[in-house]
């Protein structure tokens, strides 16, 4: 097959790069390869079964057309400073002004709206003043959401717009590496298998890479493969809180997501919340080699009575050791063997306590695990001292901020990890050091989440179909 754009992974990055050069009245040839199914194929058995089944060969919330997003609880992110780094290639006006842009054609297909995290002013000083008061920084973010089924039924009409305009997207399609020609400074395009037959080659002028975290790690070894420059960045390694939407109603209400981050003593690495889900769900995700990760979703309709957010502890490792989401991996499986293949759950005051926590004193709490599925046991026997620490400090300085956010019932789900340590070396016209070949969204290690891995898609899109 050949073609004059060959995307790899239908994720935010790839269906915008796809998007913006139709929208800039690109006529080049776009074929998108995806190893999972089309939206509207895309379902979790789990809503039947009640428990994770570990779908075969692909899990059906982190694979599929628009990735994870569609299955995520959708929310966008309005500002630069949230995100990732590509702020930091592009210049932080432009990564704005791109935004702003890339919102806008959300908005075209259907997205809500209104905006979170914009009004309550009092509200929003008095908690900045106790996030200050507890050594935290309140990251301002306006926030628009999507929500989980209705994320779906955007990226449905995107996914129609793309097909009905000529784009072919090849799903349950995996590639299984990419083309060079002999002194290895030109990528020719890629090598794929659909629905586990025979390979054959994709030849293109342009191939682009978006396969997202569940990617990262075989991007990373094509990047050794390839000798593509690249270089080992943060791996985050964490847990999923839930609390009662009662301890975090005012919060829920002023800022929708709370942004938060630190640097807790005695380590002071990074550790900041991510993905706040008021009224949401908690979730499980399956990745390669049957790993399983917790996430958290957030409906438009149907709402629970928790409030879920991750807590993430962000690592940076130096020589000799180049092998960041190996590391992740590991304490993800570790943990994974101890609750049998599934997520593990524990009380926060049963690990202040140097105790596991059981069924029986679930069942007896306020709180109760909106993951069903989820064993009770002992995340501190799996989870890395530093990081172990380094929650257990931060969940401390929250409680400032939200009292009783560190109360004996929260709940702790383990392990929440983000696969984007992968630092693709690029210019700011999203060239790497192989003539051809760009690397995109969550994978590439420069962006985090729905709306700025949307952006470089955008980017990337702009600058393909500028050269024609």
């Amino acid at each position: 097959m050949k073609t004059d754009v060959v995307i790899v992974g239908a994720g935010p990055a790839g269906i915008f790069t796809a998007l913006e050069m139709l929208r800039k009245g690109s006529r080049k040839k776009i074929v998108i390869v995806e190893k999972g199914k089309a939206i509207e194929k895309r379902s979790c058995p789990k809503k039947k079964t009640k428990q994770c089944v570990n779908c075969k060969p692909n899990c059906h919330i982190t694979t599929g057309f628009s990735g994870a997003g569609a299955f995520s609880d959708g929310k966008l992110s309005l500002s630069y400073e949230v995100g990732g780094d590509l702020p930091s290639l592009i210049g932080e006006m432009y990564a704005q002004e791109m935004i702003n842009y890339t919102d806008s054609i959300y908005l075209e297909f259907g997205a809500d709206t209104r905006i979170e995290g914009i009004n309550a002013s009092d509200e929003v000083k008095d908690i900045r003043k106790r996030a200050i008061q507890a050594g935290l920084k309140l990251v301002d973010c306006p926030i628009r959401h999507l929500g989980t089924e209705k994320a779906q039924e955007l990226y449905y009409a995107i996914e129609q717009y793309l097909l009905n305009n000529g784009v072919e997207i090849i799903f349950d399609c995996e590639c299984t590496g990419i083309l060079l020609d002999n002194e290895n400074v030109k990528c020719l395009g890629i090598v794929a298998r659909e629905n586990g037959k025979d390979e054959f080659t994709v030849e293109a002028d342009t191939t682009i890479i978006a396969t997202g975290r569940r990617g990262a790690d075989w991007l990373e070894k094509i990047c050794a493969q390839h000798n593509i420059a690249h270089q080992p960045g943060t791996v985050d390694i964490g847990v999923r809180v839930e609390v009662r939407n009662e301890v975090m109603e005012t919060v829920n209400k002023a800022l929708y997501e709370s942004k938060l981050i630190g640097y807790p003593r005695p380590f002071k690495n990074k550790v900041r919340t991510f993905c706040q889900n008021p009224g949401g769900f908690v979730s499980q995700e399956n990745y390669d080699n049957d790993l399983a990760v917790v996430n958290g979703h957030s409906y438009k309709e149907l709402k629970s009575d928790n409030t879920n957010l991750a807590i993430l502890c962000s690592h940076n490792f130096s020589t000799p050791f180049n092998q960041p989401i190996e590391y992740a991996q590991k304490v993800g499986e570790l943990t994974n063997m101890l609750a049998n293949g599934h997520i593990l759950v524990q009380r926060f005051g049963d690990i202040l306590d140097g105790k596991r926590t059981w069924a029986k004193e679930l069942a007896q709490s306020n709180l109760r695990p909106t993951l069903p599925d989820a064993v009770p046991g002992d995340i501190t026997a799996a989870m890395p001292y530093r990081a172990m620490t380094n929650i257990i400090n931060f969940i401390q300085a929250m409680d400032h901020v939200v009292p009783g956010f560190a109360s004996y019932e929260t709940l702790l789900y383990s392990p929440e990890l983000k696969f984007y340590s992968n630092r693709i070396k690029m210019d700011d016209r999203l060239n790497t050091s192989v003539k051809g070949l760009h690397c995109l969204g969550d994978s590439s290690g420069w962006t985090r989440g729905l709306m700025m891995a949307s952006v470089m898609g955008v980017i990337m899109g702009r600058i393909i179909a500028q050269t024609e």
